[in-house]
Parts: structure tokens; sequence; C-alpha cells
């Protein structure tokens, strides 16, 4: 395990050096605007969607490169939920990542124009990525690629948007102080949390044209196991998580009286759906670590992400 946790630090870093490329400090009129942008997209961070998409992109063979642009709007549009579900009007955090959130480092308008920028850049940087691949694809009279990459942002747009990540939040706020089926539940976790952790891999399998194909099933169906076991493991944390590794309070959804896998299944069951996904998880990853064509190497580091995921303490 020692030497993933080294190759998938070495991920996030490169990571991080991208973003700080790309939002470098400005000293202008909307300096405020571009420090909370920059507090909370460089305030540290799993990065595991970034991360997801650029492994996903090499287990077909592609480079970071040509899924960088996405990796880095990916990692622009979570930040930008995190901001905006820490406000008051929403989960009412005060902090994030072992400091204050954005709304208390700054104020809550400045931390809603924050949230704001960000997921507009994500979008221009994002849209530049297809710009760039489909300029290419022309040049080479490749017209099943260029309709690969058209399909990106609307891709993004749908998994970020009412039908997805926004989607869920706003079931998650009509769940406080009010029950919700496990079918209702199901849809708000998959949706929420889900959609920005399956969508790495979509843009990977567009990106390297597997549509249609085994392996792009596959990798798309080891996303959403662990996009929802994700959820599964945020749910246990609020109630076992220690805050000091969390960086955040822990027994905030009891609460809020929120419906989690916890109080839907007990501790116990919400523990067997979260070990049953990630078994499923890392099961498509050893069919893919032994189908022509994929990366062996970039199949086991999927693997152990699942894992890494499953026994995490933050």
């Amino acid at each position: 395990m020692s030497e993933f946790l080294d190759k998938l630090q070495g991920y996030a870093d490169l990571i991080d050096e991208e973003l700080e490329k790309l939002l470098p400090p400005r000293d202008n009129y909307q300096k405020v605007l571009y420090d909370a942008m920059r507090y909370s997209l460089l305030g540290g961070g799993k990065r595991v969607r970034p991360v997801l998409l650029l492994v996903s992109a090499e287990l077909f063979g592609l480079d970071k490169e040509t899924v960088m642009p996405f990796a880095l709007a990916l990692e622009m549009i979570h930040t930008y939920s995190l901001i905006h579900d820490d406000l008051p009007a929403m989960d009412n955090d005060d902090y994030r990542r072992g400091r204050l959130s954005c709304h208390r480092r700054f104020d809550e308008a400045t931390a809603i124009l924050a949230g704001d920028a960000l997921l507009t850049y994500a979008f221009e940087v994002a849209g530049e990525g297809v710009a760039a691949l489909t300029a290419k694809a022309f040049a080479k009279w490749d017209g099943e690629a260029v309709a690969a990459y058209q399909k990106i942002l609307p891709l993004l747009a749908k998994r970020s948007g009412t039908e997805g990540m926004v989607g869920g939040q706003i079931i998650d706020l009509k769940a406080e102080n009010n029950t919700i089926d496990e079918y209702e539940h199901d849809a708000l976790c998959r949706m929420k949390t889900g959609c920005l952790i399956t969508v790495p891999a979509e843009i990977a399998v567009l990106c390297a044209q597997k549509s249609g194909t085994e392996e792009g099933r596959l990798l798309t169906e080891y996303a959403r196991a662990i996009g929802l076991a994700f959820q599964i493991k945020d749910d246990i944390l609020d109630v076992e998580g220690d805050p000091a590794l969390l960086g955040k309070n822990t027994g905030m959804d009891e609460a809020d009286n929120k419906t989690t896998f916890v109080t839907l299944y007990g501790i116990d069951g919400a523990k067997t759906m979260l070990s049953d996904l990630t078994m499923r998880a890392v099961d498509n990853c050893l069919i893919l670590k032994d189908t022509p064509g994929c990366s062996a190497e970039n199949a086991e580091f999927l693997k152990d992400l699942a894992r890494f995921l499953l026994e995490r303490k933050y």
C-alpha cells in the first residue's frame, strides 16, 4: 500500500501544480475573489476525481496531457460545490479540510461568488480542452473522435447540474428533518456524490473512444460503485470519524436529522454495503487488468484506490 500511496500523492501533487498555474495570485480589482477561489481550491483535499480521470485515461493508453483540462475542471467544479455546501443556507459548516470554510474566512457574498467563478472557469478550461482535441482530430480527418469529444461538455454539465450533483443537493436539503425512503436516498447519493466520481471514467471512455466496449463498461461500473461507496464511507465517518483527521465537525447528519445509510441500515449494515461495493469495484479491476489494450499497472492502481477509499480515515 505504501507504493500506492506514493503514486497517489504523485498524481495529487501534479494536479496541485497544474491548478496553481491555472489560478495564480492576482493583484487587481477582483483580488479578493481570486484569493477566495485560491483559498478553497488550493487548500488540500484528496483530489480523487481528477486522479481518477488521469489514471483512467492511462488505463486506455492515453497520456495525462490529453485529459488534464478536464481533470482540472472537475476539481474546480467539486470545490465550488464544497464552498456552496458549507454556506449557512446549506449545511452551515464552519470548517473544511482542517481550516475555516470559505464563507467564514471571507464572507458569504464572496464565497458565493468564488463558487460561481470556479464553476464558470471550469467550463472555460474544459471548453478549451475540447477545442484542442477537436482541432487535432479534424487535422486527421477523424470524425469518430470529433463526435466523441463533442459529448464531453454536455456530459460534464449533466453530471454537475440538475440531473446530477445539484439535483442531489436539493434532495439532500429536502431530506433535512424529513424522512425519505431508501429509493429516494439512493438517488440522492448517486446524484450528489456519485455523479462527479463517475464522470471522470466516462470522460476517459469518450477520449479513448471506448464507448460501447466491455472495458468501457467495466470502468464506468467501477466508478459508479466507488462513487456510492464514497458516500457510504462519509456517512460512517460522520458517526465514527475523528474530527481532527476529517478536518471538520462530526455528528452533523444527526444534528440536521438527515437520512443517511447509517440511519437507514444501521452502522453494521452500512459497512456491509460499503464492503460489497468495494469488492464489486475490485472485481472489475481484476478483469480490466487482464484485458488486452488496458494497462495492468493502472488497473492495479484503480483496485488499490477502491481499497484506499474503503479504509480511509478522512
